[in-house]
């Protein structure tokens, strides 16, 4: 890990193991395994544990890394945070742990939460205000994958619904449809979570919903688990799965590092956006260039 922060800058996201599989705010756990069961604990303490050894900081917001104050109490930094990186690129890291609603079917009538409004507020804005060339969202969960909790709760947005959107589906909504009212050009999301690479593309020539503008999201990982999948996809947004690779037989493969991937971007001199998907023994398995809109 030490050789790592020494050579390679990292831009440190969290996942739902740093707490416990799936977990959600207010989540009570069933588990005779844990003395603790209340969720909130847990997920305080690991924020804690995971912010030590993953040090991030936000310098445009009025929030500290963590410290300990006076009363002995743990003052968690932002998660959500903008990290620029020159006149090419912006890179948006959410947090879709901190403020998720609970896990449902997803087909609430009205907005549940992934977000919660002030990390929308602030996405829209500052994408919005972003002059960089590139503005990459890097997302925590997928938007179009279905990620199951159990036989009918879903852990991310999509929600087996391929028609208008529910839920929290609503909340990511307004964020694309703000996107195409402010003319944001040249958004890319990239994301984990699941246990396979892919890239989609979502248009809404496609889609149910069709209030944004078309854009690409591209899923990486894991680097060292075992991989599995692919997982079906909600055509709310209309993705097209344009490629994807998992393990070679159902359930987890072997980590031998043909099927661990992770994911590279390279900007070019003409701007262009090359994104590529490559396994943990440095093999290409899929590459997309992309070229900005003006």
């Amino acid at each position: 890990m030490r050789a790592l922060f020494a050579e390679v800058p990292v831009i440190a996201q969290w996942d739902d193991h740093e707490t416990h599989n799936n977990w959600y705010p207010g989540q009570i756990i069933d588990d005779a395994r844990y003395t603790v069961r209340d969720v909130n604990t847990l997920a305080g303490r690991g924020r804690q544990a995971w912010q030590e050894n993953m040090p991030i900081a936000d310098s445009s917001a009025l929030w500290r890394p963590g410290t300990f104050d006076d009363g002995g109490q743990y003052q968690p930094a932002r998660i959500y945070r903008k990290i620029p990186r020159g006149p090419q690129l912006d890179v948006f890291c959410l947090d879709m742990r901190t403020f998720k609603s609970p896990n449902t079917d997803g087909k609430e009538a009205y907005a549940t939460s992934i977000l919660g409004h002030e990390q929308v507020d602030w996405l829209i804005r500052e994408v919005s205000r972003s002059k960089a060339t590139w503005k990459v969202i890097a997302a925590d969960l997928p938007l179009g994958i279905i990620v199951p909790d159990g036989a009918v709760n879903q852990e991310s947005l999509a929600n087996r619904h391929p028609g208008a959107p529910l839920g929290r589906e609503l909340e990511i909504a307004g964020v694309l449809s703000a996107f195409k009212r402010n003319r944001v050009k040249n958004v890319v999301w990239l994301t984990a979570d699941v246990h396979y690479c892919a890239a989609h593309h979502y248009s809404p020539e496609r889609a149910a919903f069709t209030d944004f503008d078309p854009f690409w999201e591209f899923v990486a990982g894991p680097i060292a688990a075992g991989s599995f999948g692919p997982n079906p996809m909600d055509g709310t947004f209309g993705p097209e799965v344009v490629f994807t690779k998992a393990g070679r037989f159902p359930g987890e493969s072997p980590r031998d590092g043909d099927n661990q991937f992770f994911g590279h971007i390279q900007l070019g001199e003409d701007d262009s956006f090359t994104a590529s998907l490559r396994n943990a023994n440095g093999a290409v398995v899929f590459s997309q260039v992309l070229t900005p809109e003006r």
